[in-house]
């Protein structure tokens, strides 16, 4: 099978009512990617997007970004849902032997949005829409019920925040660097119980892009340094109603996880990743997700936390950029993600750039409480 690989990122800054329009995001993010590639809007045969229709405000959303995105003239096809299921697309596309380079693109403007509106939306209009929930509150229903399976503490999971805050301080581009403490997070203001503020991510614009290429136009148009290869990817879904899940039963990233794996040829992710970028929208996300994806045994990653295991100079660094609870454009995030993966495994992140940087995972999720998982293999 041929191989395909990222010659290309580019991304706005995290910002808070950008005065940019959708368009003009998505045109700044794709001109950055095409630019990094080092290639011509004409060497690129086709474009995925990722976007929403409600988040946008108005139906076919994506049709509105494609001359931003260079479509004009060009295949285009579009996924809902976080831009790590974009970038799976776009590697199908290649992989069919129908293309050769794919722009992915995903755009968010939270801050023009109704987060409690959009995501009672997501829920059963007959029944669990009335009853008012939504993205945060049924959070807080999984972080209880994660909490009570396994005897965890609302001071276990407020220290994600304390660690993913201060990675922040060493990335310029993340919306909330922050030196917290565990009292400053137990302090901030309760949003629905257990979470509080800071364990929640903040609203955020941001629209970023990929450059995909399959092997035999990558070796071609960029450097050995430039390229960083999709070594593996696995995704999986679980039940759409809350009340069909145990929402502490992490069963679908296990299964999307194995997946991503074996296609990379990984045994023992623990001490064959050397970093990650692990999906926290709210802190308890952070160690619930690390068990699904088999960095440590179910109910142990608040021990592994404590530890200092998934410091940023711990032995597995995750979420070193700051991760969502720093910035959070929520359709973008998971290829902001993505990028952010591809500068560490070139060595270009900067003052938070990980030390020996050679494999990385990214994890994105679609649907409340993570109902769908994509886990992406990342490697020079």
């Amino acid at each position: 099978m041929e191989k395909v690989a990222i010659i290309g990122v580019g991304f706005t800054k995290y910002d808070r009512n950008s005065p940019l329009t959708f368009a003009e995001m998505v045109f700044e993010a794709t001109s950055k990617a095409i630019a990094d590639a080092g290639i011509s809007k004409d060497d690129v045969d086709n474009v995925v997007s990722a976007s929403s229709d409600f988040w946008d405000g108005r139906t076919i959303s994506s049709m509105a970004i494609s001359d931003a995105s260079n479509a004009f003239g060009k295949d285009i096809t579009t996924v809902e849902g976080d831009g790590t299921f974009a970038a799976l697309y776009g590697m199908m596309r290649i992989l069919s032997g129908s293309f050769g380079v794919t722009v992915v693109c995903a755009h968010h403007k939270g801050t023009e949005s109704s987060m409690n509106g959009i995501t009672n939306c997501a829920f059963d209009p007959l029944v669990e829409r009335r009853l008012g929930i939504d993205a945060v509150s049924s959070a807080a229903l999984q972080a209880r019920r994660y909490m009570n399976k396994y005897g965890l503490s609302e001071e276990q999971f407020a220290l994600v925040s304390v660690k993913n805050h201060g990675n922040a301080m060493r990335n310029p581009l993340s919306l909330l660097p922050m030196e917290i403490t565990v009292d400053d997070v137990m302090n901030s203001r309760k949003i629905a119980d257990p979470l509080k503020l800071l364990d929640c991510s903040p609203v955020t614009d941001g629209a970023c892009t990929l450059v995909l290429a399959a092997e035999r136009f990558a070796k071609k148009m960029t450097t050995n340094k430039k390229r960083v290869w999709l070594k593996g990817v696995g995704h999986c879904a679980d039940a759409f109603r809350l009340g069909d899940r145990d929402l502490a039963d992490t069963r679908a990233l296990k299964r999307a996880a194995k997946r991503a794996y074996a296609m990379a040829g990984i045994d023992d992710p623990r001490k064959e990743i050397d970093f990650a970028e692990v999906y926290d929208a709210f802190s308890y996300m952070e160690p619930l997700w690390l068990e699904g994806l088999g960095i440590c045994d179910d109910g142990k990653g608040c021990e592994y936390l404590e530890r200092g295991y998934f410091d940023y100079g711990g032995k597995l660094p995750v979420n070193a950029s700051g991760g969502r609870l720093s910035a959070n454009p929520v359709q973008s995030a998971g290829l902001y993600a993505m990028a952010e993966a591809t500068l560490q495994l070139r060595g270009k992140a900067g003052k938070h750039q990980v030390r020996n940087a050679e494999t990385a995972l990214v994890h994105g999720i679609n649907g409340m409480c993570g109902q769908s998982h994509c886990v992406w293999i990342l490697g020079k």
